[in-house]
Order: C-alpha cells, then sequence, then structure tokens
C-alpha cells in the first residue's frame, strides 16, 4: 500500500503524491483528505472508518493522509513493504508564515491525546532551550502553553496558524500576557524564543 501525504490545506500536494494518487487503482482516506486530493482521483474514493484497519485494505490501495503521514499521521501504520509519501506539513506551513529556523524546532502533539505528556514534553524542550511546535488539544491551546512559559519565567513569542490553505486561513501572534486565541479547531501552535 502507499501512504499518500495531500498536505495540510489545498494545493499543498507534492508532485509524487499526485502520481501516486493519479495512478491509484483505489483510494481511502478521511472525508476531509478525500476533499484536498479530489481533482487528482481518478478511481474510486472511500472513507476510512477505522484507522486501525489499513492492514486489510487492498495491497495496491493509495491511502490519503492529511498533512505529512510521519508527523501525527497515517505513516505509523505503514509495513516494511508500504511506501509512505511526504506531504507539505503543518510544521512547514508555520514555520515558513512565521520565518522560524526549523533545526532548533522541537516538536509535540498533543493532537486526539492525552494532553499531559504533552506539557511534560513542552517543559522539556523549554528547558532545553528549543523552539515548540504544537498540535494542540481542546484543553491544552495558547493559553495553558502561556501559563507554562510564566510558570518557567520565559519570555516567547505565541503564535497560531489555523485553517492553513483554505481562504479563512488566519495566522496570529501574542504574548505570554496577551495569547492568541483560535478561532478554529483546526490550528497549530509555535513557541518562539
Amino acid at each position: 500500500m502507499i501512504i499518500a501525504g495531500v498536505g495540510v490545506g489545498p494545493k499543498m500536494l507534492t508532485q509524487e503524491a499526485i502520481e501516486a494518487i493519479n495512478n491509484a487503482p483505489v483510494v481511502y482516506g478521511s472525508k476531509r483528505a478525500i476533499e484536498l486530493a479530489q481533482d487528482h482521483i481518478r478511481c474510486e474514493a472511500h472513507p476510512i472508518r477505522s484507522f486501525k484497519n489499513l492492514h486489510l485494505l487492498p495491497p495496491d490501495a493509495v491511502i490519503l493522509s492529511t498533512g505529512d503521514p510521519m508527523f501525527s499521521g497515517l505513516g505509523k501504520f505503514a509495513g516494511d513493504n508500504d511506501r509512505v509519501i511526504t506531504g507539505v506539513s503543518s510544521i512547514q506551513a508555520a514555520c515558513a508564515r512565521f520565518h522560524v529556523e526549523m533545526s532548533n524546532l522541537a516538536m509535540i502533539t498533543a493532537h486526539g491525546r492525552d494532553p499531559v505528556p504533552a506539557k511534560a514534553a513542552l517543559i522539556r524542550e523549554l528547558d532545553l532551550g528549543k523552539n515548540i511546535f504544537l498540535l494542540p488539544a481542546d484543553t491544552f491551546g495558547p493559553g495553558e502553553v502561556a501559563d507554562v512559559l510564566n510558570e518557567m519565567g520565559i519570555d516567547a513569542r505565541i503564535c497560531i496558524y489555523e485553517n492553513i490553505g483554505y481562504p479563512n486561513e488566519r495566522a496570529v501572534s501574542g504574548t505570554i500576557q496577551d495569547p492568541p486565541v483560535n478561532e478554529s479547531d483546526m490550528y497549530c501552535l509555535l513557541v518562539i524564543r
């Protein structure tokens, strides 16, 4: 099977992903992933009902993963003989938008997970002097990150980037004292020292 990243938003597919999707005998993905790739799908596209059952799909299927499959995506389900095609991730888009060099960046995800380990990782990476990229959780977003920074005595800019690539895309920055507030559930966060 091929797991192809379709990017974080519209027009963020790589040429390699486009070719794999164009030539696919069958495509599977979330509703959003199928919508992002729809201009390149030439076969039947099926919504995935259970991501844990990907191994049961046909071996020649192309599985669509939003963003990049290897960061909070479906790449974790790839077997040894499967191919993974990168996609433009929210990390790449956010770093480009806010002009953040990626070499000193720690990537953390709380998305769809218990936020406690993400908070521990945030503290650990901040102690190492890193800038932070975070996929937030409902209960662990800009306000909670600002509280951690304040408790640690770290001054930093907090940036959120939401609805990346869509007409209602929004990029805003704030401070620890006045953190930005997200207007969408589809966003990422940067802590820039």
